[in-house]
């Protein structure tokens, strides 16, 4: 039972914080990318921190561990900027996306038909994206830590001071531009 009711809680919990954090409206997050609001940017990297933490406080207490994908770059490259490109003309992410139909957004359905469909041409495609795009430069199951010799709780502190910083310097941009 919890194999399944668990899953559904925590992404029932995840959709209404993405609610109540405003980035289920495509307007915040297409003036995310105008760098009008910063509100995408400071969920999504408290999210990051947040769930980077737990990660690394989960496999350092042995209770699980990192399953490592492989690093095609050309690939990762063309996915960002496909990515990209989609949640400006979309004004969502998948997953505020979802959060935006939950509300009736039909905006918001029509582009998840969309990413449906893309889902669909890249599996009807994927032999040829196999030999032609993910061997190119393909690094294998690496990670920064092994590539720099740089341990996990180094990089997440680093991760960490750099988005404790960058919030401070957005809010405190912010805070100018309301007195101003």
């Amino acid at each position: 039972m919890m194999t399944i009711l668990g899953p559904l809680l925590m992404g029932t919990a995840f959709g209404f914080l993405l609610q109540r954090g405003k980035v289920t409206n495509c307007n915040v997050i297409e003036n995310q990318f105008r760098l009008r609001d910063f509100t995408v940017l400071k969920v999504m990297g408290t999210a990051i921190v947040v769930g980077g933490l737990g990660v690394l406080l989960l496999v350092d207490t042995g209770n699980t561990k990192y399953y490592v994908k492989d690093a095609n770059m050309l690939a990762v490259a063309l996915g960002a900027a496909l990515f990209g490109v989609g949640m400006v003309v979309y004004g969502y992410c998948p997953g505020t996306a979802l959060g935006a139909i939950a509300t009736g957004s039909v905006h918001a359905l029509v582009g998840a038909l969309g990413m449906v469909a893309g889902a669909i041409l890249y599996a009807l495609s994927f032999d040829w994206l196999k030999a032609h795009v993910l061997n190119v430069w393909a690094l294998g199951k690496v990670r920064l830590p092994d590539v720099t010799n740089i341990p996990d709780v180094a990089w997440f502190a680093a991760l960490a001071v750099g988005a404790g910083l960058f919030f401070w310097w957005v809010e405190s941009a912010e805070a100018k531009q309301k007195r101003g």
